[in-house]
């Protein structure tokens, strides 16, 4: 007997929902709101620069205290099975951040793949980044990191990104961020066709009806 089953997602889609601020905060969770709080702005906004990629029109916006934003990402509930985690699929993560051309800022990044129980199988934390309009390229840039030999266990991904400006003005003066992503690329072991056949080895019963 064989049965056909969909099987789970292998495309690189994004998967962090509101990735630049379509919906304005919604599908993140405000795990810092400092200053003035988060706001939403269209690009290329007050003292801002284009930005590359087509179709993106807003950014985030931070402040004079710190805020930071998070997505956790059920990967279960995304269509992936347990064995497909466990094979140690590619998890690539971007960002996009930048500065005003009239006041300092600072962007952090953390992102931590984790087990069921949310215990961190591995994190990306890369250090501060201080942006000076005085002398540093205070236009937009893009973080990316790959995950590599996580080991098993996977089922959520934390995304959490923020920052501040460093001369505490009113309003929101701090980093800008958009374009956020988590993609997952399937392995060899993960399946590429759209359909997994399984044979499965039933009852004599059900051999018997066969014959």
């Amino acid at each position: 007997m064989f049965i056909s089953y969909a099987a789970p997602p292998v495309s690189a889609t994004n998967l962090l929902r509101n990735p630049s601020g379509e919906d304005q905060l919604g599908f993140w969770e405000l795990t810092e709101n400092g200053g003035d709080d988060w706001k939403v702005e269209d690009l290329p906004g007050d003292c801002g620069h284009k930005f590359a990629i087509e179709g993106v029109s807003k950014y985030f916006a931070t402040s004079f205290g710190l805020c930071l934003k998070r997505q956790v990402v059920d990967l279960l509930e995304e269509g992936y099975s347990p064995e497909q985690l466990d094979a140690q699929p590619t998890v690539t993560v971007g960002d996009w951040y930048s500065g005003r051309t009239d006041c300092g800022c600072t962007y952090q990044i953390t992102v931590r793949l984790l087990d069921e129980n949310k215990d961190v199988l591995q994190e990306f934390k890369p250090d501060l980044v201080t942006l000076d309009p005085d002398c540093d390229d205070v236009s937009w840039k893009q973080v990316n990191h790959t995950f590599s030999e996580f080991g098993r266990g996977l089922r959520f991904i934390s995304f959490e990104h923020g920052g501040q400006d460093t001369k505490f003005w009113d309003g929101w003066y701090g980093v800008r961020v958009t374009g956020s992503s988590i993609t997952i690329r399937g392995n060899s072991s993960f399946g590429s066709s759209l359909f997994t056949e399984i044979h499965l080895m039933t009852q004599y019963w059900a051999v018997e009806d066969y014959m």
